[in-house]
């Protein structure tokens, strides 16, 4: 099945909408294949990237930098800030959970759940215990479908140059966010895009370093002072 059999998706804002290739068709599969496809975007080294960012809403748009220290295997760092330093948020996630925001409210903004998060960074979460799964697979498309509750978690990836990775969070039936990252031959993000339709929202990411880590500071953990 190739894609010209894939059902598309279209979720999103106006012409900024992202397009998910989902296929019509899934194999039940079990938590073991999913979690290790999972970790096969994971990197297994420490890295610290930077990008630029752009925020778009209904009521206008910002932008400015950002610095993410990854460690290994899920915890991270977030610094943004805005136009010529303007402004500063932050936060530190450990999983699908974040430790401290600070302001609380605009890492909220642009981090409205940590799967689309770490998608953002080409990355895939894990099953939790108890979810149901399915797969999809060619030589083309690879998908995961996880259902847990009445929640449930899309990944999609298309083979390419660059690759497409994405992914869609539904909660109680209600589209939470969409992600498409673009991948480059390396296995490391280009960029990527988040699409909040309930605001609606749009949210741009362009990579522009991503680096080997230096051991971080113990204080990268902790938050900043007021």
């Amino acid at each position: 099945m190739g894609l010209p059999t894939l059902a598309l998706l279209v979720s999103g804002c106006g012409g900024s909408a992202v397009t998910v290739p989902r296929p019509t068709v899934y194999a039940p599969a079990t938590e073991e294949e999913a979690t290790a496809a999972a970790e096969r975007t994971t990197p297994t080294e420490s890295r610290e990237l930077r990008f630029r960012w752009q925020f778009r809403d209904d009521r206008g748009a910002a932008g400015g930098r950002g610095r993410i220290r990854l460690a290994v295997l899920d915890s991270v760092r977030l610094d943004v800030t805005g136009p010529l330093g303007s402004g500063h948020a932050a936060a530190f996630v450990l999983g699908d959970t974040a430790i401290w925001a600070q302001p609380e409210e605009d890492v909220k903004k642009l981090v409205p759940n940590y799967s689309l998060f770490w998608a953002m960074l080409g990355i895939a979460r894990r099953p939790p215990a108890g979810t149901t799964i399915r797969k999809f697979g060619n030589e083309t498309v690879s998908a995961w479908q996880y259902h847990h509750g009445a929640d449930t978690l899309d990944y999609v990836t298309v083979a390419g140059s660059p690759k497409r990775f994405y992914a869609e969070v539904r909660q109680g039936g209600k589209t939470t966010g969409t992600v498409e990252t673009q991948i480059g031959a390396d296995g490391r993000p280009i960029s990527a895009r988040l699409i909040v339709p309930s605001v609606p929202a749009r949210l741009d990411i362009t990579f522009y370093s991503n680096v080997k880590a230096k051991p971080f500071a113990a204080d990268t953990w902790t938050p900043p002072e007021p």
